[in-house]
């Protein structure tokens, strides 16, 4: 079991982190910070540079910890809410993903509230430092609070559509 947790956290965690790299920089196929908030300015959001780096920032540093098995209710928490403002702009687009929809970010954040539940496993710095095993209540506030967050990012920066010009009949 231990050998899966292992596999299936490196996996997660790199990638989320790999994202956030590409929402900062050119590195990993990203466009750079310009790129990043061009991103969330067209999906509607505001603050910019300031929310590409929040977001970047956010993805990379839950990423690392998830993969390194550090603080994991914390990391879930973190990649569960970046996923979460993720979710509410492809959910518009349905859920599969070929339509640009919201199932790849739906699998990582069931895969972070997993790993929340179920702990990072003995190959962890959590069990290395002691720190693991978790009770499980941590595993449901980790879901709630990344929820709400995911939420409450999307309800404060996100500005509604501007309403299209009215046109007269003729």
């Amino acid at each position: 079991m231990d050998t899966g947790i292992l596999i299936l956290r490196l996996l997660v965690g790199l990638l989320v982190a790999g994202h956030g790299v590409q929402k900062v920089s050119s590195h990993l196929g990203g466009k750079g910070l310009e790129g990043g908030t061009e991103e969330f300015r067209a999906d509607g959001f505001r603050g910019g540079v300031l929310t590409a780096l929040a977001a970047g920032g956010g993805q990379i540093g839950s990423g690392l910890l998830l993969a390194a098995g550090l603080l994991t209710p914390l990391a879930a928490t973190g990649a569960i809410g970046v996923m979460t403002v993720a979710l509410t702009v492809k959910w518009r687009h349905g859920l599969w993903v070929q339509n640009d929809g919201y199932e790849y970010p739906l699998v990582l954040v069931g895969t972070a509230a997993a790993l929340a539940a179920t702990g990072p496993g003995a190959w962890s710095l959590d069990a290395a430092l002691g720190l693991a095993p978790y009770p499980l209540w941590w595993a449901a506030l980790a879901l709630a609070a990344g929820l709400g967050s995911g939420l409450l990012t999307r309800l404060v920066l996100h500005r509604p559509p501007a309403a299209a010009p009215a046109t007269a009949d003729r």
